[in-house]
């Protein structure tokens, strides 16, 4: 018993220290902390969708899920070659010129009516805390922080792992104008060393003024928010970027839900919407949008052009690599809607309607 109670308490050590380090971020506190506590949709301690929420749709366990992902027969899951990638030149862009960059995943820059933003960048080749696990795809991980120019606007849609990533943050903190992100999500950047006059910190349904008729309106979107053991004490969100001259959707993580047909009634048409398409599972169906529910979507929200992202560089599901993308364009073949399909890199002309892309992941293995 004294062996058994030892091993047990130096377990318990060496998890406690190990969740004590920066990449952890840290819980709200002070000021913070009360005005999060101020919002309606801040309940018994931690923050709430609008609709009931659960972890795992009904009948399912965390012991079932577990075991199928962790000893489930896997189909082609991780690509057996490289993803094909364009390493375009960020640092000497013309900064008129009005285009977006995918590097795979939910990371993205954009470059708009002269301002330069970015989104949920995560460019460490991890989407894990520990030294192991899930790492980013061969070929898809061809950026760095050093191939960034300065950023105006930096978009956290929430703290996740795989859209905050703490190495890449820590690095681009010379570059970075204003950090945009959900209640609760400052105290890791302030914790991390950013200035707090830096971050503009904000609830579900507020609007931003930003600069030279640049808005920003936040808006729900149907998930939840961690680095560690606790959970939802930060909020997640998704964002209507207004530029004074194109209105983009940066839909972040969420699962389908009544806020899309709200956004698209409030705030539609769009010119462009980002979306979520990737590492869902039925299992889980409440918190990531599945295959048959994306088009729909992008239809209430009015969408002119539609950009899925969330695949092509992590394993967090359970699905086929490419299966995401394959499913979207086939789906589409019915509803006909304008879907872009870019290689990571390569460069999309914001205002180009007529440019054309292939369906590169036919090609990879």
């Amino acid at each position: 018993m004294l062996i058994f109670f030892t091993t047990i308490s130096l377990l318990i050590i060496v998890v406690f220290a190990f969740l004590q380090q920066p990449k952890f971020g840290k819980l709200p506190k002070g000021e913070r902390l009360l005005k999060i506590k101020q919002s309606p949709n801040y309940k018994n301690g931690v923050f709430q969708n609008i609709s009931h929420t659960p972890d795992l749709t009904d009948g399912e366990t965390y012991w079932t899920v577990g075991k199928q992902f962790l000893f489930g027969k896997k189909v082609r899951a991780s690509p057996k070659d490289a993803i094909p990638s364009i390493k375009t030149d960020l640092l000497n862009l013309d900064i008129n010129k009005d285009v977006l960059i995918w590097f795979g995943h939910s990371s993205y820059f954009i470059q708009i009516d002269g301002k330069r933003i970015l989104v949920d960048p995560v460019l460490s080749g991890s989407a894990t805390p520990m030294p192991f696990g899930i790492r980013a795809f061969d070929g898809s991980n061809i950026y760095s922080t050093d191939d960034l120019p300065e950023i105006d606007f930096l978009f956290i849609s929430h703290d996740h792992w795989d859209h905050l990533d703490y190495k890449t943050i820590l690095k681009l903190k010379p570059k970075i104008k204003k950090v945009i992100c959900g209640l609760g999500v400052g105290e890791h950047f302030e914790h991390w060393g950013y200035e707090k006059s830096k971050i503009i910190e904000k609830d579900w349904n507020e609007k931003i003024e930003l600069t030279d008729n640049f808005t920003v309106h936040t808006v729900s979107a149907r998930h939840f928010s961690g680095r560690g053991i606790k959970r939802n004490k930060s909020l997640w969100l998704s964002y209507v970027l207004q530029t004074p001259t194109m209105q983009i959707f940066i839909g972040g993580d969420s699962g389908y839900d009544k806020h899309f047909a709200e956004i698209g009634k409030n705030f539609g048409p769009f010119d462009l919407v980002i979306l979520e398409n990737g590492q869902y599972d039925s299992k889980w169906r409440y918190i990531h949008t599945l295959p048959d529910e994306i088009l729909n979507v992008a239809k209430q929200l009015n969408a002119k052009k539609i950009l899925p992202v969330h695949s092509s560089k992590f394993v967090l599901g359970n699905h086929p690599w490419d299966e995401p993308l394959e499913l979207i364009t086939k789906n589409n073949e019915a509803e006909k809607l304008n879907i872009i399909t870019p290689i990571i890199g390569e460069q999309v002309n914001l205002k180009d309607n007529n440019q054309t892309f292939t369906k590169w992941w036919q090609t990879v293995n």
